[in-house]
């Protein structure tokens, strides 16, 4: 079978190395020279305790051994079990804590003390009473992974990769791209991620997707190593897995602060292979988006890194924004449908991409058969 990948992101691409894996010759076709997207605009996480019960859970917990086993193989992506700490600075956040590490479900939670999180990770030295830790969690390269897999795959000789060209019109013998030139295949998969418009549009009408906006930044490099990824109490607020009493608590008896809640934030702090530090983030639902970045969410990102690490931030090198589609089936981890008699539309993964995209590529083959 020859299978037609569009698009040169995570999702795509991971798409790509299953059916590669599965004896296919693929051509995976990006518009741009390079993915641009969310896929190179996050912290690299693969990031499983967090997630809701039931199917997305279960998706993460086979991302992240299919991660693994793609690590064991492409050093480049810069695959490490590296796990997260959760650092709670007060009572209420220690309780949301508790109740996570005591829950019955395994999602590799264990409740440390301060000594206990500093022996874990010691370059954190700011004053906290404990953190919790999840040794499911994991991180990879983001602005390298997916060029990384791609030489992987081009090994197989069944694979084909075709840059700067956009995609046009769906045949029954495959796509035309912007050039006039025809691919020919079999079944086309769109991974276009937020891209919603153009042919996407035309085949799917409005996908049910919605678009969401985030910034993030890289800092010069600490100087020693942050041994695990680094969160802040305020992802108790944004991540399903930790919702209950102890979560309603905290919500009542210590809102979030001013900044913090009007751009939807928690911090979140993974140190990259040069060690710089990917910090981030903001959510931002509402169309039309802002075209430019807000300087008060990366003060507070600043001072709070600052608060965990008992020392001042390094310097921001580089800010951004980003945009990924994230489906409104709250039921569902991504949309997938059939546009076309061979054509399927893969979208809408949202925060969970980066985590969840091996797994969702893998579903996407069973369902197809391929």
């Amino acid at each position: 079978m020859r299978i037609l990948i569009i698009g040169g992101g995570v999702l795509g691409t991971q798409h790509a190395w299953q059916a590669v894996e599965r004896g296919h010759d693929v051509v995976q076709i990006e518009r741009e020279p390079e993915a641009r997207g969310a896929s190179v605009r996050n912290f690299g996480l693969v990031w499983v305790g967090g997630r809701a019960s039931g199917p997305e859970l279960e998706t993460a917990a086979r991302a992240r051994v299919l991660w693994e086993r793609i690590g064991e193989r492409v050093e480049g992506i810069g695959f490490r079990p590296n796990g997260s700490l959760t650092v709670v600075r007060t009572e209420a956040e220690l309780a949301v804590a508790e109740a996570a590490a005591a829950s019955t479900e395994d999602r590799g939670f264990k409740l440390l003390d301060a000594a206990e999180t500093r022996e874990l990770n010691p370059a954190l030295r700011g004053d906290f009473l404990g953190a919790l830790w999840c040794d499911r969690d994991a991180a990879v390269e983001p602005r390298v992974a997916q060029p990384a897999l791609r030489a992987e795959l081009a090994k197989s000789g069944r694979y084909t990769w075709v840059p700067g060209r956009e995609i046009r019109d769906l045949t029954d013998r495959g796509v035309v791209d912007d050039a006039g030139e025809t691919h020919e295949g079999d079944v086309v998969v769109l991974c276009t991620g937020a891209w919603t418009g153009g042919l996407v549009k035309e085949l799917a009408g409005r996908p049910p997707v919605r678009r969401v906006r985030l910034q993030m930044a890289q800092t010069e490099p600490l100087g020693e190593t942050l041994t695990t990824t680094v969160a802040d109490a305020d992802s108790f607020r944004y991540y399903p897995a930790y919702r209950g009493e102890a979560l309603d608590g905290l919500n009542a008896g210590q809102p979030q602060g001013e900044i913090a809640a009007a751009n939807a934030m928690q911090l979140l702090m993974v140190q990259r292979l040069d060690g710089s530090l990917t910090i981030g983030d903001t959510h931002e639902y509402d169309e039309p988006f802002s075209f430019d970045t807000a300087e008060d969410p990366y003060d507070h990102l600043a001072e709070v890194a600052g608060e965990l690490l008992g020392r001042p931030l390094p310097r921001i090198a580089r800010r951004w924004a980003g945009v990924y589609a994230q489906t409104t089936d709250t039921t569902r981890i991504v949309h997938r449908a059939r546009v076309a008699d061979n054509a399927w539309l893969v979208t809408g993964p949202g925060g969970r991409g980066m985590t969840c995209s091996p797994a969702i590529a893998e579903d996407t083959a069973e369902e197809l058969s391929w």
